[in-house]
């Protein structure tokens, strides 16, 4: 695996693993019928946006890192009560 797969695949990098994963799978799963799986695609899509929102809020803010880290998004997600995407 390549370093820029490897990023991507960091937990720390990429808050969307999971949603990421769900639609390669579905894809796999429907022979590449990408109709079948734009729950998926829609779910990864609102993800991207939910933590690339919280990430311009903390830039603006001065925090650092940009990104929360993996367990700081736990505790972010907890705090709201799940998932909002």
């Amino acid at each position: 695996m390549d370093k820029n797969m490897q990023r991507m695949r960091s937990q720390d990098v990429n808050p969307c693993i999971e949603e990421s994963d769900g639609s390669q799978k579905c894809l796999d799963a429907n022979n590449y019928d990408k109709t079948m799986c734009s729950a998926y695609f829609l779910r990864y899509k609102n993800c991207r946006k939910y933590w690339h929102n919280i990430m311009l809020n903390r830039r603006r803010d001065g925090v650092k890192p940009d990104m929360p880290t993996a367990e700081e998004r736990q505790e972010i997600l907890a705090a709201i009560g799940g998932k909002p995407y």
